[in-house]
């Protein structure tokens, strides 16, 4: 899979893993969008490292799962560091 087929592949994720989501995470769409991008090369790493899947397809349902993963992953960590932020 492309770089470009993988950036896209991880901003659909991550809009998909905001959707998933419950709540209002902080930084907009376009910092979830990116978060995403990372959340999907963190499950796709993480899922070819334990799982030894192939993440060669743009179409496999295991590309995706492990992307869509990923972003949640990575969304979920950054709203528990930015979330309990005071504005004092």
């Amino acid at each position: 899979m492309g770089f470009f087929s993988f950036l896209l592949l991880g901003l659909i994720a991550g809009a998909i893993a905001k959707l998933i989501l419950p709540g209002k995470q902080a930084g907009g769409w376009f910092a979830t969008l990116l978060l995403g991008v990372v959340g999907a090369m963190l499950g796709g790493w993480l899922g070819g490292l334990i799982f030894n899947v192939d993440l060669q397809s743009f179409f496999s349902l295991a590309t995706w799962a492990l992307a869509i993963g990923g972003s949640l992953i990575v969304l979920l960590v950054y709203g528990l560091l930015t979330g309990r932020r005071s504005k004092a």
